[in-house]
């Protein structure tokens, strides 16, 4: 009996790792053994990334509420003291939404921050 040499799922195994390479640059490309430690090192920088671009997110989400809230004459910890104790419900992703498209929402949003403050 002659010896089965595996060929077919070898050839995919590499087939599938090549076509998940394509477009990296040199070597990591062409080289099984470079292809295969790019692709590692990429599948973590991209587990890695998903949770940072949220991070990214919210910090972009409240520069932005904080430049609204400053042409208000406020600022960002002090207008989500005030929606919390006006219980004003809105995240911080549709709130700098509302800072950035519709400047008079915003406004009213802050006026009933600034009044739950006072009182």
């Amino acid at each position: 009996m002659t010896r089965a040499r595996n060929v077919v799922p070898r050839v995919r195994r590499r087939r599938r790792l090549m076509r998940r390479a394509k477009g990296f640059w040199g070597a990591r490309h062409r080289l099984l053994r470079t292809v295969k430690e790019t692709l590692l090192r990429s599948g973590n920088f991209a587990y890695r990334d998903r949770k940072v671009r949220k991070r990214e997110f919210r910090k972009l989400w409240i520069q932005r509420i904080n430049a609204g809230a400053r042409m208000h004459g406020t600022t960002y910890s002090r207008l989500i003291n005030g929606m919390k104790k006006a219980d004003i419900q809105i995240d911080r992703k549709a709130l700098s939404e509302l800072a950035f498209h519709d400047p008079a929402a915003f406004a009213a949003v802050v006026e009933k921050a600034k009044q739950a403050l006072a009182a």
